[in-house]
């Protein structure tokens, strides 16, 4: 059932089994399992079913630590969320993120990979990734033969790509939309969180449309899946009982901001670039989804390093004194700088579409010509995992949009440990390389200016700084003192509020969070159901 609250003609009060907040891919997902289990359920959305720019600009805050992408640009509020823009870019966390890592501060999930598994592959089976299989194996299904890199100091995973394009939208969740126990409340701006007196629980929430009108839910359970910003936003903000805000009596909500940090490690000198960049492209297998290779290095020499679980692809670009490509420019733009529309996201996937076409028909000596008539070299970029810091959190602004909610403000922050994982990583590549006779491999000056902060260089990619992934504001630990949900992602001391999304990882990895956030989103889901068959 679908509920337009911008449209009801009086404040509203609805009761629920499950209230979720959020329809993006996690509150989606989760929603869709709940819904299958016969639960009442009600699912709202702060936005509408396609982008309005007043509520896109609830979204609005100031990044008051490193540059970051716009806080109103790196995600969207309507039916899908962020998913919408996604690429589709798909694979588990390794064993090692979840585990704790001496030369990590604060790593170490409350679960590991084998207690998420099972979940992994009904996300993966729900995305249509095709053949569970993530693994080097994928060069010989390819018919391609591999670099002969060292295998203890670098390997190859590979990523799967969703083929379908907004997944999440509406227009594929009209099961959801019809069924009769879930109520979808579209322009639902949740305001705030009321706590039980005793604050162990939540009571009920607020939301209001742009204009004024409002709803209160009632639930046994409430879901927030709003991301990791508006996650801890939320929480924050939610403190008229306990005045550090919901789940905050350590102080840990909103630290412990992550993302991927993408940059520039290093340049090749070689005979041959475009044979690095061939080999290592997205791949389109005749009758399979789309597959892409990362070099990764062995658990055995990150903890010989001391150093994070990162991998690295290899670019084809021109000097970056000369310049972002057309190309580039012409993605960033289309992704960017129009407003998300459903015509403009087309515009977007439309150009995608063409450089997926170019990758899959490309021939060697059309390649090899471009690449010398465009003066074009060989890069290492690298797809980073950040490591988990306290000091990088967001917190709340003294300001207030529109509906006088105070916003969020962000202070991202790396550290040493960050930027000398790219180091050793490129330093590794270019012994491989040596030894192999491949070319010449230079990192960075950069990536030993004794510096914390990455640079922002507009030629690194069509993602510069990071990947739009933001993850553990609302951190998954066995207890409150560094972390703010369990290992069920239900919030510490709060026996009926949960969180879905990649706000609750501890550690990110450097693999892309949706697949990650999917599986715990389906594990949630058949948690809540046993919480509930024992309430009643």
């Amino acid at each position: 059932m679908l509920i337009d609250l911008e449209k009801a003609t009086a404040d509203v009060t609805l009761e629920a089994e499950i209230c979720i907040v959020g329809a993006g891919a996690a509150g989606v997902a989760l929603a869709r399992d709940l819904m299958k289990a016969g639960r009442d359920v009600c699912l709202l959305e702060g936005g509408g079913m396609d982008y309005d720019a007043n509520t896109q600009s609830l979204f609005e805050g100031r990044n008051i630590g490193m540059e970051y992408y716009d806080l109103d640009h790196s995600r969207l509020r309507f039916f899908g969320g962020t998913t919408n823009i996604w690429g589709g870019r798909s694979i588990p966390l390794d064993p090692i993120d979840f585990e704790k890592r001496d030369w990590v501060p604060h790593s170490g999930w409350p679960l590991t990979l084998d207690d998420l598994q099972e979940y992994y592959r009904i996300a993966h089976d729900s995305l249509e990734l095709g053949e569970y299989d993530y693994e080097a194996s994928n060069w010989d299904k390819l018919g391609l033969t591999p670099l002969d890199f060292d295998q203890q100091k670098i390997r190859t995973r590979f990523w799967r790509f969703d083929h379908l394009a907004e997944r999440f939208n509406s227009k594929r969740s009209e099961d959801l939309v019809r069924a009769q126990n879930v109520r979808i409340v579209l322009h639902a701006n949740t305001t705030g969180l009321r706590a039980a007196e005793n604050a162990a629980g939540i009571d009920s929430l607020s939301a209001s449309t742009m204009h004024g009108r409002r709803l209160e839910v009632k639930a046994g359970h409430f879901v927030l899946a709003c991301g990791a910003i508006e996650n801890a936003r939320l929480l924050l903000s939610s403190n008229d009982v306990d005045k550090n805000g919901i789940g905050n009596q350590f102080d840990q909500v909103g630290r412990y901001f992550m993302e991927h940090p993408h940059g520039r490690v290093a340049h090749i000198e070689t005979s041959d670039p475009a044979a690095f960049w061939a080999l290592h492209r997205k791949r389109f297998p005749e009758g399979g989804v789309p597959v892409a290779p990362a070099m990764v290095l062995p658990p055995a020499l990150q903890q010989q390093l001391g150093i994070l679980n990162s991998a690295a692809t290899f670019n084809l670009q021109k000097d970056p004194d000369r310049g972002a490509s057309l190309s580039k420019r012409t993605y960033m733009n289309l992704k960017h700088a129009l407003s998300p529309t459903t015509s403009k996201r087309l515009l977007w996937q439309t150009w995608r579409g063409g450089l997926n076409w170019l990758q899959r028909h490309v021939s060697m000596p059309l390649l090899r010509t471009v690449v010398k008539a465009k003066r074009m070299n060989l890069y290492v970029m690298a797809r980073a995992e950040q490591a988990p810091n306290p000091d990088s959190r967001v917190c709340l602004s003294a300001e207030r949009d529109a509906l006088g909610c105070q916003r969020a403000d962000l202070d991202w922050r790396l550290c040493a440990l960050d930027k000398e994982t790219m180091l050793q990583f490129g330093r590794v590549l270019g012994q491989e390389f040596d030894r192999l006779g491949l070319g010449k491999l230079t990192t960075c000056e950069w990536l030993e200016d004794g510096r914390p902060e990455w640079p922002v260089d507009m030629t690194v990619g069509n993602h510069p700084i990071g990947g739009y992934h933001h993850m553990g504001t609302t951190r998954m630990s066995t207890s409150p003192k560094n972390g703010v949900v369990d290992a069920n992602c239900t919030v510490h001391g709060y026996h009926n509020l949960h969180i879905a999304g990649s706000s609750v990882f501890t550690t990110g990895g450097w693999a892309n969070p949706t697949l990650t956030l999917l599986a715990l989103a389906h594990r949630l889901g058949d948690h809540l159901n046993s919480l509930m068959d024992k309430e009643s």
